[in-house]
């Protein structure tokens, strides 16, 4: 519960950011997120608006979308209701 608690107050202080599933391709990203390796260095692209976050596996600029989820027929049709 001290996680949540503390996650909350952080929120605040922070700016929405929104997370959209695009049917059959990449997660789209607002609100100035930044986006950072395994050893926390931050991708230039991060700050852009919209950021496209590939959920195929098969872009060739991961983690960045470069659709090839159109290539390889990938679907995802999720919804949240």
């Amino acid at each position: 519960m001290r996680c949540l608690r503390q996650i909350s107050r952080k929120e605040k202080n922070r700016a929405a950011v929104i997370i959209k599933t695009v049917k059959n391709g990449p997660l789209e990203i607002w609100g100035g997120a930044k986006v950072v390796d395994n050893a926390g260095k931050e991708y230039p692209e991060s700050g852009s608006e919209p950021l496209y976050l590939c959920r195929c596996g098969h872009s060739r600029t991961k983690p960045f979308c470069d659709n090839s989820c159109d290539e390889v027929g990938f679907k995802a049709e999720e919804t949240a209701g």
